[in-house]
């Protein structure tokens, strides 16, 4: 008979979202880790500085332990909007993600002292929540954001995969994956019936 321990298998799982979210800027220099990748301007660094502000807040204040180790957490009231989301050029990449690591270590004290069912609260919000609430909640966000960080690194280099020692991407050289995305293209051209033929990817039109 297999055992089960609740609480370890779901901190299997954040962890592994963490590392597959730092796993994203190794190998990349510090412009392409900052710049903006999409219209609103998701970058990789903003998404770790966003999630350490999110750990400290599920982890720690929530159920009264306070994360104080290192600079502001960009969440206060008065900071500006997105403030969390982007990294200013004094900010460097040793100090957030160092910051995220020093977090990590403050949330699993928090998860190995407490049973899935202690009750924290948010601050403002009107009800409490579980640790198990908690555990949930930003297991979803950090594979969330580490969705988008597998995106915005292949638009910068190209790179993709889920892990180092597991990629988790079909087999394939440039020449293939090419020829992949045509047949998607030529199915989506299809799909969409008269009008679509002039569009190219994106939705644009090819003539533009």
């Amino acid at each position: 008979m297999i055992g089960s321990d609740p609480k370890a298998d779901l901190q299997v799982y954040l962890q592994d979202a963490r590392d597959a979210l730092l796993w994203k800027l190794e190998g990349l220099p510090e412009y392409d880790i900052r710049r903006p990748m999409t219209p609103t301007g998701t970058n990789l660094l903003g998404l770790v500085k966003h999630l350490t502000g999110a750990e400290a807040l599920y982890f720690g204040t929530t159920f009264g332990r306070p994360f104080d180790d290192g600079p502001a957490l960009w969440i206060a009231g008065d900071a500006e909007p997105d403030a969390d989301l982007w990294a200013r050029p004094d900010e460097t990449r040793e100090e957030i993600t160092g910051l995220y690591r020093r977090v990590w270590v403050h949330s699993d004290e928090t998860i190995a002292s407490l049973p899935l069912d202690a009750v924290g609260r948010v601050p403002g919000a009107r009800n409490g929540l579980t640790l198990h609430h908690s555990l949930a909640h930003m297991i979803a966000e950090t594979q969330r954001h580490a969705g988008h960080a597998d995106i915005v690194r292949e638009l910068i280099d190209g790179a993709v995969g889920q892990r180092a020692a597991s990629p988790n991407v079909a087999p394939g050289d440039a020449a293939s994956r090419q020829a992949h995305v045509d047949r998607v293209e030529r199915a989506a051209k299809e799909a969409g019936g008269p009008g679509a033929e002039g569009l190219g990817a994106g939705g644009r039109s090819e003539s533009s």
